[in-house]
């Protein structure tokens, strides 16, 4: 049977530029130059900053080797990045007026969608997900976290995405019979394969967001990047980065929308974060429309700010509501709506009480959790320990795999409680990235997890293990 004449469909309002005229792009690009001098100055001192203050039997050494290299640079930023630097941000600035908040990266020629679902005709599909926080900051901010060259890491990370997207073929399904035994989940050294949907969080660099593009678009396909409101924001807010997320899909993208949380504090305060919400249509169904969900998001980051946080989770999921019932006509099937990122807290820590008994959690459904402050116990920590990073176990997908499944690695590569109190016993380790998910009760289909991984190939490359999820989504019965 050959596929209707809708499939790829069009991708309806989105569209390249997030400006709508050449004319401003053109702008654009021309503020980004004059800015660039004093980005890329500040980007060293803060390098140099970041290499004296780190912990050291040479720290001495550095702190003068760094105070020597910023008397250097203080004078070249004083002498040619300001002059150029001012105009330029005031134009950026203006500019910002008309910008939407995302860049869409369309599918390249090269691009084969993979074959429509038709139920009843195709019983089940799977969908593979990937959620990893990258830690793609300019590279003196990322110094700070133990982590350097930003862009050398853009592209490994690039190529190791890229590598595990090669190994699995478009249109496979690869789905289990349907069993009572509850999901599982494994620690693997490799990317999940049959991956179709990617969120990446931290991809605040525009450099390293556009490697990652390149090497994501012609295996998946459509790419939203570079998404964040920038400029003078209501409060008032100056935002000066986005929010940091990247969302790469194999199945056409139909419909896009970006929100961003109205309150910061701190480092935060000066990031777009927000939510991320796109429509995919993944089938079709008696001559409608399959459709499925995403929501991507990176919650306020410091750790004492849980009020914060649980003010942020409740907006989210106001805003996904919006936008389902705005995007969704009323003869499509929805298979799924799968929320996921990094949300900045853990199910067993006492400090983020607050956060666990979120009605998030009753919304959708966390594989990972049994309940409150109970995991299931397959499940680890994401978040590495930022002083280990650099250990050779640690920069070794395999042994970094092997090292996590003993309790002793854990204890010593995976990141310990925020607060500093003791640890649980056994030690698992903070699980702050999440891929969670729901139905539509009463539907004509029905998602089911058919298993969860934990993957260390991104070792060396960033300071959190990747997560994904396997969804068998199935006619409801």
């Amino acid at each position: 049977m050959q596929s209707p004449p809708d499939w790829p469909p069009k991708p309806g309002a989105l569209r390249p530029s997030p400006f709508p005229h050449p004319v401003l792009d053109i702008l654009h690009g021309l503020a980004c130059a004059l800015l660039f001098p004093a980005y890329w100055i500040l980007d060293q001192l803060l390098g140099f900053w970041a290499r004296a203050t780190r912990r050291s039997g040479l720290r001495w050494l550095k702190a003068v080797a760094g105070v020597g290299a910023s008397l250097l640079l203080l004078p070249l930023l004083l002498l040619v990045g300001l002059p150029l630097a001012l105009p330029g941000f005031l134009l950026w600035l203006l500019l910002q007026v008309w910008r939407r908040p995302f860049c869409y990266q369309p599918p390249l020629e090269c691009w084969t969608p993979p074959t429509p679902w038709r139920p009843p005709a195709e019983p089940a599909r799977c969908f593979g997900f990937l959620s990893a926080n990258l830690c793609l900051l300019p590279d003196g901010l990322a110094r700070f976290s133990n982590l350097q060259h930003s862009q050398r890491r853009a592209e490994a990370l690039g190529a190791v995405l890229l590598a595990g997207l090669r190994s699995s073929r478009y249109g496979a399904t690869g789905c289990s019979s349907p069993g009572p035994e509850a999901p599982s989940g494994v620690l693997i050294a490799a990317v999940p394969a049959g991956l179709d949907f990617v969120c990446l969080q931290e991809v605040f660099d525009l450099r390293a967001a556009r490697r990652l593009v390149n090497c994501l678009a012609p295996s998946l396909g459509p790419v939203l990047y570079d998404v964040g409101t920038f400029g003078l924001q209501p409060g008032p807010h100056l935002k000066l980065l986005g929010s940091g997320l990247l969302l790469a899909s194999r199945y056409p993208l139909l419909r896009a929308a970006f929100w961003c949380f109205p309150h910061a504090r701190r480092e935060d305060a000066l990031a777009s974060k927000g939510l991320l919400s796109a429509q995919v249509q993944l089938g079709i169904l008696d001559g409608r429309r399959v459709v499925g969900f995403l929501h991507c998001t990176h919650l306020h980051a410091p750790n004492e700010d849980g009020p914060l946080r649980c003010q942020q989770l409740t907006l989210l999921l106001d805003w996904a509501e919006q936008f389902e019932a705005e995007s969704r006509q009323s003869d499509e099937a929805v298979a799924f709506s799968v929320l996921l990122g990094d949300l900045n807290f853990d199910n067993c820590s006492p400090d983020h009480a607050q956060e666990q008994k979120h009605q998030l959690f009753s919304r959708f459904q966390d594989p990972c959790r049994l309940g409150t402050r109970r995991e299931q116990p397959w499940a680890v920590g994401t978040i590495l320990n930022a002083s280990t990073l650099c250990h050779s176990v640690a920069c070794s997908p395999e042994m970094l795999r092997r090292a996590l499944e003993q309790k002793e690695g854990r204890r010593r590569y995976l990141a310990g409680p925020p607060s500093g109190s003791h640890r649980a016993k056994p030690w698992k380790g903070r699980r702050v990235d999440y891929i969670t998910y729901r139905g539509v009760p009463g539907g004509p289909l029905s998602p089911e997890v058919e298993q969860v991984t934990f993957s260390t190939a991104l070792a060396g490359l960033t300071d959190h293990l990747a997560v994904g999820l396997r969804l068998r989504v199935a006619m409801s019965s």
